[in-house]
């Protein structure tokens, strides 16, 4: 069987150009978003960290169409939410909860969360997803649920709370608003939130269905091992990025 080296990640020689790259690649993954039709009005946010300053993220400006994001129109916000580099107000909903899971994931990157159809949908039901196809196999004994609405997100210490649900997890069920996903690099975590919406259609057409059955224990985590990886999150977003940056390269502006 031929061997095949998976590419990895980038490892940059300065802050400075770490920096670039995830505020290009955070351009692209709102690109993507609107693409795909995650974008309702003035709701969703995507952040990342900064890699020189850790405790501040980059964001997008509140009011924004995703559609029309570029490098140039990313904010950077401090610990405070203030906006300390970039023109524009910062969606409170998105300080309040960004702030705090970055807060408690120093290991993480990355955080997205938008209004899409099929994950706000299946957020109603306050379930965690099964393991019904291999794509779902990512998120086994992967993913949380936060069982607590009580309206828009405008207090950190809800923000707080929402990250206590998600604790090690890559991703977390809002119940009643949708979902959240993390990762080691914004296009793991912009994957992550695809595939959990897909996962989210699959499992509402499947029940509308019938009862599908699900995979079982020990074979959903082999396949999380498999395809629910940093890694696999990262290179799965490659194609869809490589694609946006060529049909639409003014995001690198």
């Amino acid at each position: 069987m031929p061997k095949y080296e998976r590419p990895q990640p980038p490892i940059f020689a300065s802050v400075e150009e770490e920096r670039l790259y995830r505020k290009q690649h955070l351009a692209a993954a709102f690109r993507v978003f609107a693409r795909f039709g995650f974008s309702e009005g003035i709701a969703g946010h995507i952040t990342a960290r900064d890699p020189e300053f850790t405790d501040h993220f980059w964001v997008n400006p509140f009011g924004v169409n995703f559609a029309e994001i570029k490098v140039s129109n990313l904010l950077l916000v401090d610990a405070g939410g203030e906006v300390v580099k970039g023109e524009g107000g910062v969606n409170r909903a998105a300080f309040a909860i960004h702030s705090q899971v970055h807060e408690a994931r120093p290991d993480i990157v990355a955080a997205a969360h938008a209004h899409s159809l099929y994950g706000k949908t299946w957020s109603s039901f306050h379930r965690l997803l099964d393991p019904l196809t291999q794509d779902s196999c990512a998120f086994y004994e992967d993913h949380a649920l936060f069982d607590d609405y009580t309206g828009v997100v405008l207090d950190p210490q809800e923000g707080k709370r929402i990250a206590e649900a998600l604790g090690n997890k890559k991703a977390v069920i809002l119940s009643n608003h949708g979902h959240l996903t993390v990762g080691q690099t914004v296009d793991e975590a912009a994957w992550w939130y695809i595939s959990f919406e897909r996962s989210s259609q699959a499992q509402l057409l499947a029940e509308a269905a019938g009862q599908p059955r699900l995979i079982k224990p020990e074979t959903a985590r082999l396949t999380r091992s498999q395809v629910g990886t940093p890694i696999a999150g990262w290179f799965s977003f490659q194609p869809i990025y490589q694609k946006t940056v060529r049909e639409e390269p003014d995001l690198l502006e």
